[in-house]
């Protein structure tokens, strides 16, 4: 019996080399891929039920103490449909406005076109045949495009649906939930579970409401830039940066194009545009510099390289909602690497401190290798 036990205690000890760890890693990393894009239409509405959930909570205790839970789930999540919907009514509003300019902007448009048909014409001897068969042949490219954004339209919408019902599920079931994950560990790692746990809730709730307020002033500055610089539907086009903004580096580059495309099909020109970029650039430079490090959460910072590469794959594997889920993903995933002695390399990774200590010693190693030659 002795022999036994100590041979099991022989095999928990062993450690096996990396050849061996890093393709068994990898299988599971391609198996875990795999799945969640076979599994899209469930985990999507449901990773964006769980951040609901988590940023009402503090809402449903408060009101949990003065009525029933199942009451108190329902009066939180009207509150939040009413503060979504008053956000979409204010859209719609200034969509209307849109279209009350779209007879000027198509003009301009054409406009736009001829010119660009005479310059291809004229500078690269392209006929106006030959781009009008390219256009064609775009046009007919983009028909399974139009097929799919149609799909995703009504995947968008089924999301919708369900995301109420996930929601109102997970709070409902939240001690359920956290009672399992406790369970599942042992007693030793309880406690280092429960910091995990604890840390992850207050970085994703600060996560998201630092967002929504870094949101709301972004989209003020960029509204009053435009209105101020009289670009059309420059309330509508600065809620769209500061939406787009979200999503690192990428969509900061898409809010800038948004604006001064709507210029150039407005005004005649380039004065207006060059403005455009110098507002917007300022308005990056405080965005990064003030609003991002004292509103947003600095539990968590990813690095530059991460962030892009993230929100990449995150496209690649989810789409649109994947671009917007991917951060606060890599976030919790943060959080739980840096809590874990064998992956906290992993959580440095991720993060944007840069050490300095390691470039010190290759320059020791350097000197002593050149003082022993």
């Amino acid at each position: 019996m002795m022999v036994v036990e100590r041979m099991n205690l022989q095999n928990m000890n062993k450690t096996y080399p990396f050849y061996i760890k890093a393709p068994v890693i990898l299988l599971g990393l391609v198996i875990t891929v795999f799945m969640m894009s076979v599994l899209r239409d469930i985990l999507v509405p449901l990773a964006f039920a769980a951040l609901i959930a988590i940023l009402l909570n503090p809402l449903t205790n408060r009101f949990e103490r003065k009525m029933p839970r199942i009451l108190s789930i329902i009066l939180a999540m009207l509150i939040g449909l009413i503060v979504v919907i008053g956000v979409l009514y204010f859209l719609s509003s200034q969509v209307a406005h849109f279209f009350d300019d779209l007879d000027s902007i198509k003009h301009k448009l054409s406009q736009l076109l001829e010119e660009i048909k005479n310059w291809l014409q004229t500078s690269f001897g392209i006929s106006t045949q030959k781009q009008m068969q390219m256009v064609n042949d775009a046009a007919n490219g983009s028909k399974a495009l139009i097929g799919q954004t149609i799909n995703g339209l009504m995947g968008v919408l089924s999301v919708i649906f369900l995301i109420p019902v996930y929601t109102f599920l997970i709070l409902l079931y939240k001690t359920l939930i956290l009672n399992f994950i406790y369970e599942v560990f042992s007693e030793e790692n309880k406690q280092k579970v429960a910091e995990i746990l604890g840390e992850t809730k207050a970085a994703i709730q600060s996560y998201i409401v630092g967002l929504l307020i870094e949101t709301s002033i972004v989209a003020v500055m960029n509204s009053a830039a435009l209105l101020i610089l009289g670009v059309p539907n420059a309330i509508l086009i600065g809620v769209i940066g500061a939406i787009l903004n979200l999503l690192p580096y990428i969509g900061g580059i898409i809010a800038i194009a948004l604006p001064v495309l709507m210029a150039t099909l407005t005004k005649d020109g380039f004065t207006t545009q060059l403005l455009i970029i110098a507002a917007y650039a300022l308005i990056q430079f405080i965005d990064n510099n003030i609003l991002v490090p004292r509103i947003v959460s600095s539990k968590v910072q990813i690095n530059a390289l991460i962030s892009i590469v993230i929100v990449l794959m995150g496209a690649a594997l989810w789409g649109i909602p994947g671009m917007f889920l991917s951060i606060p993903f890599i976030a919790v995933l943060k959080i739980i690497f840096d809590r874990i002695d064998g992956l906290k390399p992993w959580g440095k990774l991720l993060g944007d401190s840069i050490p300095t200590e390691h470039m010190g010693q290759v320059k020791r190693f350097r000197r002593k290798k050149k003082l022993t030659t």
